[in-house]
């Protein structure tokens, strides 16, 4: 089977030849083209020869379209990005200063014309040309509850989040869902099939269930809704989301759910029943100090947990 054969067939209750292997090999890309990451994530070109190499070399089921989080900022006006030599690439210039900035931030209304988006389209053009309709593409989008950290820093938006001003925090998520909405309908028409919804408000490891229920589930069903959750991957950016599953699927209809490490996998896969794919994940944190003995240990206690589920797909880092 080919991986999008594989996914597809895991995700409809079918048979298939293996469990669906989802590695989230990224920066990892600049390493194996003996670039730096700022030299690697400058062309689309550089990243999607990154991912066609590692998914060649290791032989696991996705390619990736994501370059880093921050390219979310770029796309709304963030000038400076921060090339780390030991870890991702990280926002160092955020678009929202003062409060002042909210109300003067603007959407852009084709997301796909932006010059900050054309290596990331060039990076989906070569996927598509090379392994389109064969190995399941994604891209990752961040939640419009969660993508004002990126925008003004995290403790400015938790101080708005629960403090307030109201009517500037609903201004900014009301701007923030409108780029997502956009932003997906860019993904989409470069050839993504897989949109990885990052929001860890969509769990309540940041949030309790009183505003969870009042603010996250009203702002994911705002980003999600209007254009379809069909290729949508549920992700709370690792945190535990089991006890919110039912409600999620309720209120979105969303099939495949990307399960924090913490989360029970078989408590997981009950709570999505046959309605769709919940996915089995290693603790990339805890995986630094394993042995290859700990981590085959690891993976067969992910599997077996899961093994009587009729849909399960494992993601690994």
């Amino acid at each position: 089977m080919t991986p999008l054969q594989r996914l597809t067939a895991t995700l409809n209750g079918e048979p298939t030849d293996r469990i669906p292997v989802f590695c989230n090999l990224l920066d990892q890309g600049a390493q194996e083209l003996g670039m730096s990451l700022e030299q690697y994530y400058a062309k689309g070109a550089n990243v999607a020869e990154g991912q066609l190499r590692m998914q060649r070399k290791y032989g696991y089921d996705n390619v990736w379209s994501l370059f880093y989080v921050g390219k979310e900022a770029e796309l709304l006006g963030c000038r400076k990005i921060l090339f780390a030599e030991d870890g991702p690439p990280n926002v160092e210039h955020f678009v929202i200063q003062d409060y002042g900035d909210i109300e003067r931030l603007e959407v852009p209304d084709d997301i796909a014309a932006l010059p900050a988006f054309a290596e990331t389209a060039e990076c989906l053009r070569i996927l598509r040309a090379e392994v389109g309709g064969k190995v399941p593409i994604c891209a990752y989008l961040t939640a419009s509850m969660t993508l004002p950290a990126l925008l003004m820093g995290m403790d400015k938006w938790m101080e708005l989040l629960l403090t307030g001003p109201v009517e500037l925090r609903d201004l900014l998520l009301e701007k923030c869902s409108l780029f997502f909405r956009r932003q997906a309908a860019a993904y989409r028409a470069a050839g993504a099939d897989v949109l990885l919804y990052s929001n860890p408000f969509g769990s309540t490891y940041f949030v309790g269930m009183k505003r969870f229920q009042a603010l996250s589930l009203p702002w994911m069903e705002k980003d999600l809704l209007p254009d379809g959750v069909d290729d949508v991957v549920y992700y709370c950016g690792s945190a535990p989301f089991n006890n919110v599953i039912e409600q999620v699927r309720e209120r979105l209809g969303i099939r495949v759910y990307y399960l924090g490490p913490e989360d029970d996998v078989a408590e997981g896969k009950r709570l999505v029943g046959g309605q769709g794919m919940a996915c089995g994940v290693i603790n990339d944190i805890k995986l630094l100090r394993w042995s290859t003995d700990e981590i085959c240990a690891e993976v067969r206690r992910i599997v077996e947990a899961a093994s009587r589920a009729d849909a399960f797909c494992s993601a690994r880092w």
